[in-house]
């Protein structure tokens, strides 16, 4: 029996209730981003485009979809500091995404502390478990199969240096679990936790 698909172009609309689109594409590693303009005010923001893209040096990327605060600070200062959103702080995470004006700082609006970082001068989030310091490398603007720019750019950065809480190493080995990483599905609000019934191993063939 050949599958029963619901079938659309993107460019003549989904037809349905929510976008599938970011909720196939899922659940994504969230992108907290904290970053600070050249007059030192602070910005912290959630991102649901977000990965890791390179081993050596390690580089992680984010996409601000229109030109959000936190792209202007990275283009003024060239770095920011990724921190990661684990179920304990995912409604102060979540108050980090409300729509405010451009000096109103996020970590005061959440109840969460900046801490000084070593190697950038943006703070990350204290209460974060695992943090990376970035230095910006490239910051793309992305354009249509027909070469049109579309209002969204994605920002590389090289992790120049990285904090994980100690107790997350467990034999010399960084424990996913233990860190309840949350990420973001589709819908109008949808997360998932890391749970240990989603686990398996599966080795790569040699």
């Amino acid at each position: 029996m050949p599958r029963d698909y619901h079938y659309y172009e993107p460019a003549s609309g989904h037809g349905l209730k929510h976008d599938p689109f970011n909720a196939i594409v899922g659940p994504r590693p969230i992108g907290w981003v904290s970053s600070m303009n050249a007059a030192g005010h602070l910005n912290l923001a959630p991102f649901s485009f977000f990965n890791a893209f390179n081993y050596v040096p390690p580089i992680v990327g984010f996409a601000t979809v229109g030109p959000k605060d936190t792209l202007a600070n990275v283009r003024e200062t060239g770095e920011f500091c990724w921190n990661l959103a684990t179920r304990p702080l995912a409604e102060a995470m979540n108050m980090t995404s409300a729509m405010v004006a451009p000096d109103v700082d996020e970590f005061a609006l959440s109840g969460l502390t900046p801490a000084p970082s070593r190697l950038v001068k943006v703070p990350h989030v204290a209460e974060a478990p695992v943090v990376f310091e970035c230095k910006v490398t490239q910051i793309v603007q992305l354009q249509t199969a027909a070469g049109a720019p579309v209002t969204t750019w994605v920002t590389f950065g090289e992790v120049v240096a990285a904090y994980i809480e100690r107790s997350l190493i467990k034999d010399g080995v960084y424990d996913t679990l233990s860190a309840r990483p949350i990420l973001r599905a589709g819908g109008r609000g949808d997360f998932f936790e890391i749970l240990p019934e989603g686990y398996f191993e599966m080795i790569r063939p040699r």
